[in-house]
């Protein structure tokens, strides 16, 4: 399935490095700009909440995970765990842990956008995709410092360089480690929505980023996992 072309029509604006990271290198060139102290402090802070949480987290979701694990090998057969190359912060690739979603049959193309009408999409891999359980594996990537608990979402090499190519300020997004939420998720930009519009808040986010503001998206996150609203 290709890209909508909503996705692609949106204004985005121009934005200046934040919390110490050096822009995206894959398709931009760094700009030069003073970290704040504050900044400084702040990434600090960000990155115990990202531990504690992720930890707090794993805790709490492990009932939850081996439920789904064991609804997912008894779906789809072996392998319970999806891995995938995503973009990260200053354009490098990582590893992104997900749970398998779809019946093995290959794998999943890294240029296809949506697996929404995938015949391999089973009940299981329905639910845990809606109820966004498939994604709490990422909470080893938090703890392996790969991504954040809040933050810009990762994207896959071939549609980041293409959204770079195409889209104002889509490269600054990678200032800051990718997360598992954000203030572009929280405002219901996921799936096959405006791109622009994606990376206007992600880097609206960045750009005006408090400890405050990541525990509100964090709280906004999990009351939406808990109501649907």
């Amino acid at each position: 399935m290709l890209v909508s072309a909503v996705t692609l029509t949106a204004p985005a604006g121009v934005y200046a490095p934040a919390f110490g990271a050096r822009p995206a290198t894959r398709t931009t060139r760094p700009r030069a700009a003073a970290v704040p102290a504050g900044r400084i402090v702040g990434s600090a802070a960000k990155r115990a909440l990202d531990v504690a949480g992720a930890l707090l987290g794993l805790l709490l979701a492990a009932p939850v995970l081996l439920l789904a694990a064991l609804a997912v090998r008894y779906e789809g057969g072996p392998g319970i765990l999806f891995r995938q190359r995503r973009v990260g912060l200053g354009g490098a690739t990582f590893t992104l842990y997900k749970l398998r979603s779809l019946r093995p049959a290959g794998t999943e193309a890294d240029t296809r956008w949506s697996i929404a009408d995938d015949a391999r999409l089973g009940p299981v891999g329905r639910f845990i995709r809606k109820t966004s359980i498939d994604e709490l594996p990422q909470l080893i990537n938090v703890l392996r410092g790969e991504m954040s608990l809040v933050g810009p979402r990762p994207e896959r090499p071939h549609f980041a360089d293409r959204f770079a190519a195409t889209v104002p300020g889509y490269a600054d997004r990678h200032r800051v480690r990718p997360g598992l939420t954000g203030l572009a998720v929280v405002q219901g930009l996921r799936g096959d929505t405006s791109i622009p519009l994606r990376a206007h808040y992600d880097n609206l986010y960045i750009d005006t980023w408090t400890f405050t503001q990541d525990l509100v998206i964090i709280v906004r996150t999990l009351r939406h996992l808990a109501t649907g609203s």
